[in-house]
């Protein structure tokens, strides 16, 4: 009868699991819905990246195989058997030169288009209008100064979802508060690295409006994972809409509601560190808020206009039910606009997730948010912490939140 020698035994095993596990590699890269696809370009950025990936794909491709079959080869044809050492090809030219000219002529083919492409991503002269992006643990503010040509008169300061008008190329203002992040919303752009102390630049264009979803892709701490973006492009005319909306001035809740009720919570429990733009306390004074004295970054979102974005927690958690949800992430270009600024209204709110969030942050999403750990940051918390509110508490200020938009 015949046995399968240890050898053959042991290679078929190392072949089969190799081969299992580049498959699940592969099926990986498989998804019918995968919004953070780099192969489906929106913007102009964008394309010019895909145009190059197109050129450079194939032929690492190609040199990926060619030089794993030959190392398969090699590693099986010339394993040691006890066998003299075979032929080398140390000190012959032709074998030499050969293997020193085709890498250096495939690595000047693909540095130059990539050099032209790199340096094509780096123009600016052309941006339209511009966004500072600011990223700190674990979420992304947006400031937009004042723009006479966009119709922004004042600044403008959100965070979770970044507003754009459609086929507008917008300079990006990068920086950090803390730790290195990186923005990247690979539907419109490449990566940009967010440094503390340091501005970098990153232009962004969509061609059409809708909503593209991004991540920061340096680690930066315990909810790296948890820190997303996403970008939102509004046709010209609904961009002039949603900057107006900002805008406006602020509208206290009327006397003996519950909203008004969960302002008063508000201004006790939440604008220590939050700011809402116009909000006065009982003598009519403005509130603002003061987190460098509660918040290890010294900033935590506006809420200003909460209910215009359908995100919150660093876009980690939807502010809409999942119906609501998907009536604005699946409209056509026309209707999405109106959809979006639609804002969120009562009947779309998901409260499970906003109340949750308000009963305890910590719990939902990893911070250093526990009075246990605050040695970690000088005794400043670092993310929202557990307030301690009480269910009549948050009933109070979800109908606040409500007419924040």
């Amino acid at each position: 009868m015949d046995t399968v020698s240890p050898v053959k035994s042991l290679t078929r095993r190392i072949s089969t699991t190799v081969a299992g596990v580049a498959g699940a590699v592969v099926l990986a890269g498989c998804a019918q819905n995968a919004p953070q696809d780099t192969w489906k370009p929106k913007g102009d950025n964008a394309q010019m990246i895909y145009s190059l990936d197109k050129l450079v794909f194939p032929i690492a491709g190609i040199v990926g195989v060619l030089v794993s079959a030959l190392a398969g080869y090699i590693f099986v044809k010339f394993r040691d058997k006890g066998q003299a050492i075979p032929a080398q090809s140390h000190g012959k030219p032709i074998v030499e030169i050969v293997l020193t000219i085709v890498p250096a002529l495939i690595l000047t083919v693909v540095g130059v288009f990539t050099f032209r492409t790199i340096m094509d991503l780096a123009e600016t002269q052309d941006t339209e209008m511009i966004i500072n992006v600011t990223g700190q643990q674990w979420w992304w503010e947006y400031d937009y100064p004042a723009q006479a040509d966009q119709g922004i008169t004042q600044p403008i300061i959100t965070s979770g979802q970044l507003v754009i008008p459609e086929d507008t190329n917008v300079l990006l203002r990068e920086t950090s508060r803390d730790v290195i992040h990186s923005f990247w919303i690979p539907a419109l752009n490449g990566k940009k690295d967010a440094v503390p102390g340091r501005i970098h630049l990153l232009r962004m264009q969509a061609d059409q409006p809708g909503i593209y979803a991004g991540q920061c892709t340096e680690f930066c701490g315990l909810s790296h994972a948890n820190m997303r973006m996403e970008a939102i492009a509004l046709s010209k005319e609904d961009f002039a809409k949603w900057v107006a909306n900002q805008q406006k001035p602020y509208t206290a809740p009327a006397e003996g509601t519950l909203a008004k009720e969960g302002e008063g919570v508000f201004i006790n429990q939440c604008a220590r560190c939050h700011q809402v733009n116009g909000i006065k306390d009982a003598n009519g004074k403005a509130i603002i808020s003061a987190p460098d004295e509660n918040v290890y970054s010294g900033a935590a979102p506006n809420l200003t206009t909460l209910m215009t974005r359908n995100t919150f927690a660093g876009a980690m958690f939807d502010m809409v039910n999942q119906k609501c949800r998907a009536d604005v992430w699946d409209a056509k270009s026309e209707d999405f606009g109106a959809k979006y600024l639609a804002g969120v209204t009562e009947d779309c709110l998901n409260e499970k997730n906003l109340r949750a969030w308000l009963r305890n942050a910590p719990a939902m999403k990893p911070m250093y948010a526990d009075p246990a750990k605050l040695e970690k940051t000088n005794g400043l918390y670092r993310g929202m912490p557990n307030l301690g509110l009480t269910e009549d508490d948050i009933d109070k200020l979800v109908a606040y939140l409500l007419t924040l938009k």
